[in-house]
């Protein structure tokens, strides 16, 4: 369940943009038809957040609005991406332009020097790397030319596929805001930008900054969970690091982790799942078994939609002597059913840690990491703290990717649907147990002060 989020080669600018072809009307419309038929064909539930009848009214208007003879790859981009953002499912999507992106960097552009995080219905200053020091953290913006944030927002959301607004939210915070702007508004040399400044609203004029020098290379991405454990005042905290890679490096990882919070005699326990892109229910499950007491599951039900589309990309793409992509061969196309996980089983009883557990999460928890915390939850292994996560525990996911055949642009498609431990099907993230707010992007580590907080006055 790996959210794919190819623009962290942006960070070391380790990706080499490649000259922009220019595609034709025929090509791009043929790949729009594609993608919609394909779509329809191999997606677990094309239609459950959006109505058929939306999604064909936005694909005839997505024909009838190229006029062109020619479009660029960035335009070819954002047409096509307005397609499958249009199911509104996180995981059915097509990604950031970054070849674009990084064609337009290498040429000298610009972006919005302001990253900017969304808090009840507000937009932040997080970062500022203009030249108006007025424009601090923590400032609200209230327009950019002219346009309201949530007019702003509007404009944008048709790129990002996520199931609601404030999982939307989440997505534009860490593809950032400036990156985003300049994908749906293009090339500005300044932005007359309105702020609420102690009360009131003031005007200034933005002049943009180099993309390269003057924002990509003072900022950190936002989902950067790494593996870490350390020792705070009695506790210990672990961070697993995203949910995916070398499994047996990880595995390492958690065994050599959990030996030395054991030596340490910790009584508490923190593990960060903030910030985290999610991977794989067996990286999950790995780490649950050390605070788990029974064997347990990552999910009470899990099914699989298998199609003539998907049976052609697991022949050409996967091994299919692998019981679980075996399996979609096996049943009828179009048809969806149950795939089976055995229980995992806890450590042994001496391995495990036995003291206090707590689980932060944000709303930059992405799939796996949203799935294993709301599996802690239901099993009451641990307290969950933090803020709800934009993705729900309950999801269309389990993807599998493809390449559009005219214009070569990834696709990423849902084909599973999996249900929480406890059965809910609600529309919402993993609500923490013990909330704490966290203002992304800024110097403070909210929640985790806050816990270490709460927990040396419990003692």
């Amino acid at each position: 369940m790996r959210i794919a989020l190819l623009i962290l080669c942006l960070a070391s600018f380790s990706c080499f943009a490649q000259s922009t072809p220019k595609l034709t009307k025929k090509q791009v419309l043929s790949d729009l038809k594609f993608l919609y038929e394909s779509l329809e064909e191999a997606h677990y539930d094309m239609y459950v957040y959006t109505p058929r009848e939306t999604i064909d009214s936005i694909y005839l208007k997505l024909s009838s609005s190229v006029k062109k003879d020619s479009l660029s790859l960035l335009e070819t981009t954002n047409l096509l991406q307005r397609m499958s953002s249009a199911v509104n499912n996180g995981h059915t999507e097509i990604f950031f332009p970054i070849q674009s992106y990084l064609t337009y960097a290498e040429g000298g552009g610009t972006i919005f020097p302001l990253e900017i995080a969304f808090e009840n219905d507000r937009a932040l200053i997080r970062k500022n790397w203009s030249d108006i020091p007025a424009l601090e953290p923590g400032t609200e913006i209230i327009s950019i030319d002219e346009m309201n944030i949530s007019e702003l927002l509007e404009k944008i959301y048709p790129q990002v596929s996520a199931e609601r607004p404030y999982f939307k939210n989440a997505k534009i915070e860490f593809f950032s805001f400036p990156r985003m702007y300049w994908q749906v508004f293009g090339e500005q040399e300044s932005f007359n930008v309105e702020a609420r400044i102690e009360g009131k609203i003031k005007k200034y004029e933005v002049q943009a900054v180099k993309v390269f020098e003057g924002y990509e290379g003072r900022r950190t991405e936002v989902l950067n969970a790494s593996m870490q454990l350390k020792f705070l005042d009695g506790a210990a905290y672990l961070n697993p690091g995203n949910l995916f890679g070398d499994e047996d490096k990880y595995r390492k990882f958690i065994d050599s982790s959990f030996a030395a919070i054991q030596e340490s005699k910790a009584s508490y326990l923190i593990i960060d799942l903030r910030n985290n892109q999610g991977g794989d229910d067996s990286f999950g499950d790995y780490m649950v078994s050390y605070i788990a007491d029974q064997p347990f599951k990552w999910s009470s039900s899990f099914t699989l939609k298998t199609s003539s589309f998907l049976k052609d990309n697991i022949r050409k793409t996967r091994d299919t002597t692998s019981a679980f992509w075996a399996s979609a061969l096996t049943h009828e196309d179009g048809e969806i059913y149950a795939y089976e996980f055995e229980p995992f089983q806890p450590q042994p009883a001496e391995k495990r840690f036995e003291g206090k557990v707590y689980v932060l999460v944000n709303r930059q928890s992405h799939s796996q990491s949203t799935v294993t915390a709301s599996q802690i939850q239901d099993y009451g292994f641990a307290t969950i703290v933090g803020e709800e996560t934009g993705e729900f525990p309950t999801l269309y996911a389990s993807v599998f990717k493809f390449q559009l055949p005219e214009t070569g642009i990834e696709v990423q498609v849902s084909k599973g649907y999996m249900v929480r431990v406890n059965g809910s099907t609600e529309e919402r993230g993993v609500i923490p147990d013990i909330f704490i707010q966290d203002h992304l992007l800024d110097e403070q580590d909210e929640i985790l002060e806050g816990l270490l907080e709460k927990i040396n006055a419990d003692r």
